[in-house]
């Protein structure tokens, strides 16, 4: 006699090979490929469906990135319904200077909102792939990480009772304030942690982009930012001081700051609308070693996180999905335990590289606004740089675009 699966949301205790914590890019990601390869897996998520596929979040992702989703069969919407951006342009000192990466290097971004990755993933992983996912989980907890014999407990959404789910390996892809990095004994990780003493207020605006590519305005108001998200809404990113209120940012004040920090000669003025979000987020990053306790391994913010000042966060966590995807595979069904023996380390390389760039970058933007003469000055050197050397320009483009042979 056979048994029908339970439903998605069912609270029927299970075993599974892998219970993936967090239904982000990362989770969903480990998820489908592990689905690919025939792998039972559980993904659990705090908040609901429809608010995973509704929270707004990046939308840069580099080539590579989208390689390794379309290699996993990933990304049909994606290639079907991304923007390709080749260029991105610096505004300073009055002027505009046009950086065209693409015509450099070959390569380009996909400029593809969260939100809709998200969703894409999801609808593979449940909908096609047949991969079980519970939302609206509660006091969820790890247990006996460190042993062959993990499980993890949450509280039922439908009858809030507490159900335990054994496994063998834990997926930490829940977030900078989720519970699987939570979960590691103090005394066995570092953190480094670097704080660029500055926050961004963070916009959506229901106007079209003002032009079509990324705008990088470096001010002595301070750094201000355009990164298109579709033909009706764009987003804004104004330097303020880190923990500022929204609310000390009326509409009016916004864009008559964005107007001015992004002005240059020569272009029109910005195309104002309707704001319909604003958040501060004070600048930092974070990175957690290491990346591995016993049967858990963590994947995306969990493990790091990277300031938006270089748009890298979604990308590392996809790096991270790759690699922790094909190692659990190679492990469960093959007995190849390379990939997980080497994950940590993988992952680490590119995520200190980026973090390098994004220290690099946010000097080049900060600067200018620092209040230090001499901050300013070199910033501004360095972006003149940029646009008079060859070999600096070429070194850029690597790094804005991920595209290091080996980090």
């Amino acid at each position: 006699m056979t048994h029908a699966a339970p439903p998605p949301n069912s609270c029927t205790p299970q075993r599974f090979p892998v219970v993936v914590v967090g239904a982000g890019p990362a989770g969903l990601t480990v998820g489908n490929i592990l689905r690919a390869a025939s792998v039972d897996c559980l993904v659990m998520e705090t908040e609901t469906r429809e608010f995973v596929e509704q929270r707004p979040r990046a939308g840069v992702i580099e080539e590579w990135a989208v390689r390794g989703l379309e290699k996993r069969g990933l990304a049909r919407n994606l290639l079907d319904r991304a923007e390709l951006h080749t260029a991105c342009e610096f505004r300073f000192e009055g002027e505009r200077f046009r950086f065209p990466f693409g015509e450099l290097t070959g390569s380009h971004h996909f400029v593809y909102p969260q939100p809709l990755l998200v969703t894409d993933l999801l609808r593979e992983y449940a909908d096609v792939r047949g991969g079980q996912v519970r939302f609206g989980v509660r006091d969820v907890r790890l247990h006996d990480i460190d042993s062959d014999r993990p499980s993890v407990s949450y509280t039922c959404p439908e009858t809030g009772e507490q159900q335990v789910v054994h496994c063998d390996f834990v997926a930490g892809c829940d977030g900078a304030r989720g519970v699987t990095r939570a979960s590691l004994p103090p005394e066995r990780i570092r953190v480094a942690r670097h704080d660029y003493g500055t926050g961004w207020l963070a916009l959506l605006a229901e106007a079209p982009p003002s032009a079509d590519c990324v705008l990088f305005g470096c001010h002595a108001n301070g750094f201000a930012g355009q990164m298109p998200r579709s033909p009706e809404v764009t987003r804004y990113y104004l330097q303020c001081p880190p923990g500022d209120d929204p609310e000390n940012w009326p509409h009016d004040r916004v864009w008559a700051e964005l107007q001015e920090r992004l002005g240059a000669m020569g272009v029109p003025p910005l195309t104002e609308g309707r704001l319909i979000e604003k958040r501060v987020l004070d600048m930092h990053d974070y990175v957690v070693e290491p990346m591995v306790h016993g049967r858990l391994h963590l994947a995306g913010d969990a493990a790091h996180l990277v300031a938006p000042i270089a748009a890298k966060g979604m990308n590392l966590a996809l790096h991270d999905a790759f690699l922790l995807g094909d190692a659990l595979v190679a492990h469960l069904n093959d007995g190849d335990d390379s990939g997980l023996d080497g994950y940590a380390q993988a992952c680490l390389r590119r995520v200190w590289d980026y973090q390098e760039f994004s220290q690099w970058l946010a000097e080049v933007f900060h600067g200018p606004a620092s209040g230090d003469p001499f901050r300013a000055g070199t910033s501004i050197a360095r972006l003149r740089r940029l646009f008079s050397s060859p070999l600096t320009a070429a070194a850029f483009a690597e790094k804005y675009l991920g595209t290091a042979a080996r980090h």
